[in-house]
């Protein structure tokens, strides 16, 4: 990978570590500002609107305008979102910068930085070791961000427990958030113009989108994408921590040793992955290991203890994340090198749009007790009906790879 790549996995392991620290406060710490349910869902809903829309624009002119341009300009406002979001609980100012700014209630990848980052691994990488990267690079990302949720938990509940509000507990979370952005700034400035898109093809007529020959499978993808994570917007990481908040009484301190573990069994996930795609195709691959754990998340509130609830959790993530190397490296592997940026972007905002609703609707089901499961057999359902029709779709287009 050079030294470009070690950037750009440092890079988003810093990101993963502020996004699973927020994560296991956020809904916490905005409900500790006197922010209702309503509000909360509709500021979680605005945050992923705002990404959807910001990614959107940024991606699909990352190959024209530069890479390393659009990724410096995600990790300022990154840092903006967090300074503010930190100093006030004014609903207005917070609605208005969870619109424009750059913030994971979910604990996965929001903004433009993954498709870019992708594009730009793409590009210094031979096709045979694309998918075995991209493992690594969810592993690395899954890993910053369970020990970041280990982390936000740990430090609010020290805090607390040192003689301050839980309040300022979460607080110190999410100005932190803000300075790891400013910490992404310094490390995307050292790019090198290597992670840039071949200059040969860039004078080529693409639509708005960014896309010229790979525009109809991209678009098929999308909407698969955007149903997944629908399904998955009801179940973000920030409303699981609350239900379990709500349902079993779960302190931050637990909450955060749950999702550390929970994650680092996502990551560790993906380099099996690896090599099953390796022996039976990546498509399969998305496909055979997303079904069983969307079977697990629908059992999950029928558990009548934490501990039994949280078991089904973690045997869930350990499967669930497989489908993340593979789905990105066969979006990669389908689309010309000077579209890999637009067409990431694409389908990341599909994935983006899909997920924006969803907490809203969740975060309302989570206000009324009789309502507190609906989530998870919502987003059950929805995901398992993704991965029929994925399956369905795509399971003869292969990538190069596998011809």
């Amino acid at each position: 990978m050079g030294e470009d790549g070690v950037r750009l996995f440092l890079a988003r392991s810093l990101r993963l570590f502020a996004y699973g620290a927020l994560s296991v406060v956020l809904v916490l710490y905005l409900a500790e500002r006197g922010l209702t349910e309503a509000r909360i869902g509709l500021l979680l809903t605005a945050t992923l609107l705002g990404d959807t829309a910001l990614s959107f624009w940024i991606t699909t002119r990352a190959d024209r305008l530069g890479r390393k341009n659009m990724l410096l300009l995600g990790a300022a406002l990154m840092a903006l979102s967090g300074g503010v979001f930190a100093a006030t609980g004014d609903f207005v100012l917070l609605l208005v910068t969870a619109t424009v700014g750059v913030l994971s209630p979910s604990g996965n990848e929001v903004g433009p930085f993954l498709p870019i980052e992708q594009a730009s691994l793409s590009q210094v990488l031979d096709d045979s070791a694309r998918t075995r990267v991209f493992a690594w690079y969810a592993l690395s990302g899954s890993a910053a961000t369970a020990l970041g949720a280990l982390t936000g938990g740990t430090v609010a509940s020290a805090v607390h427990q040192g003689g301050l509000s839980f309040l300022s507990g979460y607080q110190t979370i999410v100005y932190g958030y803000a300075a790891i952005g400013l910490a992404m700034l310094a490390v995307f400035s050292r790019l090198s113009s290597r992670v840039e898109a071949p200059s040969e093809h860039l004078s080529r007529k693409k639509s708005r989108l960014g896309l010229h020959l790979s525009g109809g499978v991209v678009l098929r993808l999308s909407a698969l994408f955007a149903l997944d994570s629908f399904g998955g917007g009801f179940v973000v990481q920030s409303l699981v921590a609350y239900w379990f908040h709500l349902r079993f009484g779960t302190a931050p301190g637990t909450l955060g040793a749950i999702f550390f573990a929970a994650n680092l069994l996502a990551g560790l996930s993906a380099i099996l992955a690896a090599r099953i795609a390796s022996r039976i195709g990546l498509v399969r691959t998305m496909v055979f290991t997303h079904l069983p754990s969307n079977v697990l998340l629908l059992v999950v509130p029928l558990m009548p203890t934490a501990a039994l609830a949280t078991l089904l959790l973690l045997l869930r993530y350990s499967i669930s994340q497989m489908d993340v190397p593979t789905r990105q490296s066969y979006v990669m592997a389908l689309v010309h090198p000077e579209e890999r940026s637009a067409a990431a972007g694409v389908t990341g905002v599909a994935r983006s749009t899909g997920a924006s609703i969803s907490p809203l609707l969740g975060a309302l089901c989570l206000a009324s007790t009789g309502w507190m499961s609906v989530p998870f057999y919502l987003a059950g359902s929805l995901k398992i009906l993704y991965d029929l029709l994925l399956y369905r779709s795509f399971a003869a287009l292969r990538p190069p790879e596998e011809r």
